[in-house]
C-alpha cells in the first residue's frame, strides 16, 4: 500500500468531517462487550494469552466479552469509529487518530509499566551490519511497523529526524506491519535498521524469538505517554463507570501481562498532546490521515 495514500483527505480538526456510528448512537449498555487488542503479534496467540482477561472482565462486568484483534491499527481505528468495538486498548498515536476521527470515544486509563505510565521506542540494527550509528542510516533502508504506530513508525520517525535524517530523503523505509516483523527483518538483513518499542524488544529477545547477540542498540527515544483503554462515549454512564473500575482494580499479574503492565491508572485526551506536537515536525496532518 502506498504510503502517501494516508496523507493529504480532509483538514485537521475540520469538524465538518462525517462522524461515524460511534458519534452517533444514544447511551447504551449492550449485553456483549467487543473488547479489541492491539495487532501486534500474532492474532490467535493474542487471543490465547488473553483468555484470563475475557474471564475477568465477564465475571466483574456481568457480561458477555468478546476479544478482537484487528488486521491492522488502521482496522482498528475504523472499527472504533463505526461502533463495531465498545473497549480498545490503542497505542498512543492510533488513539490519536482514532480520536481525531471519532471525537466521542474516550481515553479513561494508562498502562504502568515499571512504575511509570510511560515507555521507550528503540532503534536496532545488525551488530555485524553496516549501520554502527544513526548518521549511518543515511542512504539506507529502515524497517518501521504499522503506519498508525506510536513505537514503531512515530517515535523513531522523529528521533530520526532531529538527528537530521528525513524519511524519504536521506533514507528509505518500509512498513512492515508488527513490531516483531521489524526485529526479525533487521535480524535477517531485510532492513538495515528498524524502529520498534523497548519492552517488546526486550521480550522478543528474552523469549529467544530475536537472537539479541545480533542487535544492537542504536538510541533509544524520550518517554512516550504509554498505551491507553478507551471506550465508546455512547456508552451508558454506569456501564463506562464499572468498565473503567474493571481496569483500574486490576492487578492480577498474569491478565496484566496481556498489556505488559503492572497495572492501570486513570488517564485523559490531554496526556496525548504530546504525540500530536511530534505528528507535526513530522509534518503529518492527523485528520489527513487514511489510518
Amino acid at each position: 500500500m502506498e504510503r502517501r495514500t494516508f496523507l493529504f483527505a480532509c483538514t485537521i480538526g475540520s469538524l465538518g468531517m462525517v462522524l461515524g456510528k460511534a458519534d452517533a448512537q444514544q447511551p447504551s449498555s449492550p449485553a456483549k462487550l467487543r473488547v479489541a487488542l492491539l495487532p501486534d503479534e500474532n492474532a490467535s496467540t493474542i487471543i490465547q494469552n488473553a483468555a484470563p482477561l475475557k474471564a475477568y472482565l465477564e465475571q466483574t462486568l456481568g457480561k458477555g466479552v468478546e476479544l478482537v484483534v484487528t488486521t491492522d491499527y488502521s482496522s482498528m481505528i475504523e472499527a472504533m469509529r463505526f461502533g463495531r468495538i465498545e473497549v480498545a486498548y490503542f497505542g498512543p498515536l492510533s488513539y490519536v487518530l482514532a480520536k481525531s476521527k471519532a471525537p466521542g470515544i474516550e481515553a479513561f486509563a494508562v498502562g504502568v509499566s515499571k512504575g511509570s505510565p510511560t515507555y521507550k521506542s528503540v532503534i536496532i540494527a545488525r551488530a555485524d551490519g553496516p549501520v554502527k550509528t544513526l548518521a549511518d542510516i543515511k542512504g539506507k533502508m529502515v524497517g518501521f511497523g504499522d503506519f498508525a504506530s506510536t513505537s514503531s513508525h512515530l517515535i523513531p520517525r522523529a528521533l530520526l529526524a532531529r538527528n537530521g535524517l528525513v524519511g524519504d530523503t536521506d533514507y528509505k523505509y518500509v512498513l512492515l506491519g508488527a513490531h516483531d516483523a521489524v526485529a526479525r527483518a533487521v535480524q535477517s538483513g531485510q532492513v538495515q535498521a528498524g524502529g520498534l518499542s523497548q519492552e517488546i524488544f526486550r521480550s522478543l529477545v528474552a523469549k529467544g524469538s530475536i537472537d539479541g547477540s545480533k542487535i544492537v542498540v542504536l538510541a533509544e527515544s524520550d518517554p512516550i505517554p504509554n498505551y491507553p483503554l478507551t471506550m465508546q462515549g455512547y456508552l451508558a454512564p454506569e456501564l463506562k463507570a464499572s468498565i473503567r473500575k474493571a481496569f483500574l482494580n486490576l492487578h492480577d499479574k498474569e491478565i496484566l501481562k496481556t498489556f505488559r503492565a503492572e497495572g492501570f491508572v486513570a488517564t485523559d485526551d490531554h496526556a496525548y498532546d504530546i504525540l500530536r506536537e511530534t505528528a507535526k515536525l513530522l509534518d503529518l496532518d492527523l485528520a489527513k490521515l487514511k489510518g
